[in-house]
């Protein structure tokens, strides 16, 4: 029979990831960036008009439950929009650093609203591990405007516009502190990449997880991070599937000697175990 913990994570896991319920329809000014300026406009009067009078505008979502479990679309309530598969594969990265004894700390570069660190939190309280630390980096103010002079590889890239991506600080210490899992073990990195990680209070990891989805973001973070992974620890790369950040990843492995399998988790997310 599975255990209480087994229970607990997987519990978790359909939480955060909105499995237990069908998506309900969207707020459709949160989509609003996506539309030309003055639909835009029209949409952001008719919302504003009716909820005056307690009503909302929504749009019935257009993708499958299969899409939204499997991380393929930004979903509407959902805590994470990474899929189930790939926090299967957090649960097993984590149990198998714990049960090895790998040391480090556990981070997430990209958090959109918290769900896959709130995830790693549970992991240590079900396990009881009270020393290690889950470190949640993000701007909480959306993606960077592409650097091209820097980066050349982000060129058209305009994740940037979305405010959909845009989520509070506020918003995502309210997501822990809901599940009950806010506390000193979580340490919040706010700013662009490249301000906070070189300088973060982290010697150690054992979970490094990347959700930059850019070039930039993603080199930024296995600069600063990589070399305080250890041994046996996991690199994570949860945007493999994007162009920049699979150029970004093939570009720091190539330069850093790096030759440990990439292996596959789903159709965008893989990882590798750290060798030395």
């Amino acid at each position: 029979m599975d255990n209480a913990q087994t229970l607990y994570l997987d519990l978790m896991k359909k939480t955060i990831s909105f499995a237990l319920w069908p998506d309900p329809p969207v707020p459709m000014v949160a989509l609003n960036d996506e539309r030309p300026p003055l639909k835009r406009m029209l949409v952001a009067w008719v919302d504003k008009w009716l909820n005056k009078r307690s009503l909302q505008l929504v749009k019935r979502p257009d993708y499958s439950e299969r899409e939204r479990l499997e991380g393929r679309v930004w979903p509407g309530y959902a805590d994470s929009m990474i899929g189930l598969a790939r926090l299967d594969n957090l649960q097993r990265s984590i149990e198998t650093v714990l049960a090895d004894g790998i040391e480090g700390d556990f981070i997430e570069t990209g958090v959109w609203r918290g769900g896959a660190c709130v995830f790693m939190r549970a992991a240590l309280a079900a396990y009881e591990d009270h020393t290690r630390r889950v470190f949640v980096a993000d701007s909480f103010a959306g993606l960077p405007e592409p650097d091209l002079e820097k980066y050349p590889a982000d060129r058209g890239d305009r994740l940037h516009v979305h405010s959909y991506l845009a989520i509070s600080r506020d918003q995502v210490a309210a997501n822990f502190r809901k599940y009950g899992l806010l506390d000193d073990q979580v340490v919040f990195l706010e700013g662009w990449f490249k301000d906070t990680l070189p300088h973060a209070p982290i010697d150690k990891l054992a979970i490094l997880r990347l959700d930059g989805d850019m070039y930039g973001s993603t080199i930024d973070a296995l600069e600063s991070l990589y070399d305080k992974l250890s041994p046996g620890g996991f690199c994570i790369v949860d945007d493999y599937a994007l162009p920049g950040c699979k150029a970004a990843v093939s570009d720091f492995r190539a330069a850093h000697g790096i030759d440990e399998t990439i292996h596959a988790i789903d159709w965008t997310g893989s990882f590798w175990r750290k060798r030395r």
